[in-house]
């Protein structure tokens, strides 16, 4: 018999926490990769594996499916990354017209990495929590930019690589509707007490849709999507 497999590049955010729900739910065999590239909030780093344990204790019917979690460090791109994600400045739109939370090339090398991961592994599905909808503007979450990744890969590892992206068409309400269509009251409370989103790490506020400062645009994006999802409820 066939066992179906994925990879899931999971970060300990709501985005990838709801994609390996995703993949738990559709393959038999999931791993999850997860990448420290200097990143100011590295405290999303200490939420995958609460997220991991969590899920393994919670839900029994994905815990049998979820398999070995990988690590990989790339500190060079926070080394040439002059960005509001790898330096302490102000989140703000850069003259480029992009927010200076864009770090240039990173999600082209987490696939490249997790990629030629898979291919060790066996795993020939990358899984990502990229999004058209709501993406900050960030180029190298769009679907056309994935797809012809996946394309290059393939030819550069002579290996069939897919690159599914389950939430690129939904927006932040969407998503949390998603993870509770998935794993019900359970996995939303996981979310929203486990994960982390927050751009400067925050985990000292608490608020209706988890921890965070609450101000900057990932918090931004999150609350308001709880309070859409939840009929219109203050976020806080």
């Amino acid at each position: 018999m066939t066992v179906s497999s994925a990879l899931v590049l999971f970060s300990g955010g709501q985005d990838s926490t709801v994609c390996l729900a995703s993949a738990l739910q559709r393959y038999d065999r999931v791993e999850t990769v997860g990448f420290h590239y200097g990143q100011r909030h590295a405290v999303e780093l200490e939420a995958r594996q609460r997220v991991l344990e969590a899920l393994r204790a919670k839900f029994p019917q994905w815990a049998a499916k979820l398999g070995d979690d990988h690590m990989l460090t790339l500190p060079a791109l926070g080394a040439i990354s002059d960005t509001s994600l790898t330096r302490d400045t102000e989140i703000q739109m850069s003259a480029s017209g992009l927010p200076t939370t864009f770090v240039p090339g990173r999600n082209l090398l987490f696939f490249t990495y997790a990629a030629a991961l898979g291919w060790r592994r066996g795993l020939s599905t990358l899984v990502g929590g990229m999004c058209e909808t709501d993406y900050s503007g960030y180029p190298d979450c769009r679907n056309d930019t994935l797809q012809t990744l996946a394309k290059a890969l393939s030819l550069g590892l002579d290996a069939s690589v897919t690159i599914e992206t389950p939430l690129m068409y939904i927006d932040k309400a969407g998503t949390w509707a998603l993870a509770h269509e998935l794993g019900g009251d359970a996995l939303v409370d996981l979310i929203v007490e486990d994960t982390h989103t927050c751009y400067l790490g925050d985990r000292t506020h608490r608020h209706a849709w988890g921890y965070g400062c609450g101000t900057c645009p990932a918090c931004d994006l999150r609350a308001n999507g709880w309070a859409q999802w939840r009929g219109g409820e203050l976020a806080d």
